[in-house]
């Protein structure tokens, strides 16, 4: 089996990627999630939020790596996080050294919110996708991160 694959092809799926990800870390997309929720959540804590709910229990290290930042960074915002009760620490199970966060109820709750708006700024997005090319972009993207994860 060729494992080559066509370089003009994989040159604009790399355009596409970063294309992607240049749009999604924009601070008006969460400005714009954030708005359509309703909550009153700083917008650089939501990224936090989102993985904690997604990752956790996940320590600073770890989120920290997982978002690019520093980790001093992270652990000021993790605080700030617990402050408002959206989170939860403890010690790692594994590693006492280790404190890991999880979502408390309060921040489920405004998780689900947040997930709730996704879904209808998604919706408006893509309004003229038929269900088929949905379903098979969550497949070839699921696929995509799953490999990208392994390598």
């Amino acid at each position: 089996m060729n494992n080559a694959h066509d370089s003009e092809i994989l040159r604009e799926l790399h355009a596409a990627v970063i294309d992607l990800v240049d749009e999604i870390n924009r601070p008006r997309r969460d400005d714009r999630l954030i708005e359509e929720a309703g909550i009153p959540l700083d917008r650089a804590l939501f990224p936090l939020l989102a993985r904690v709910w997604r990752y956790g229990p996940i320590g600073v290290v770890d989120l920290a790596d997982r978002t690019g930042r520093d980790h001093t960074t992270i652990s000021r915002q993790m605080s700030k996080l617990e402050e408002l009760d959206l989170i939860a620490r403890r010690s790692s199970t594994t590693d006492k050294r280790v404190r890991e966060a999880t979502v408390t109820e309060k921040g489920q709750e405004m998780v689900d919110l947040l997930n709730a708006a996704r879904e209808r700024l998604a919706n408006r997005i893509l309004v003229d996708w038929a269900h088929e090319d949905l379903d098979q972009l969550k497949t070839l993207l699921r696929r995509f991160a799953d490999d990208l994860m392994r390598s």
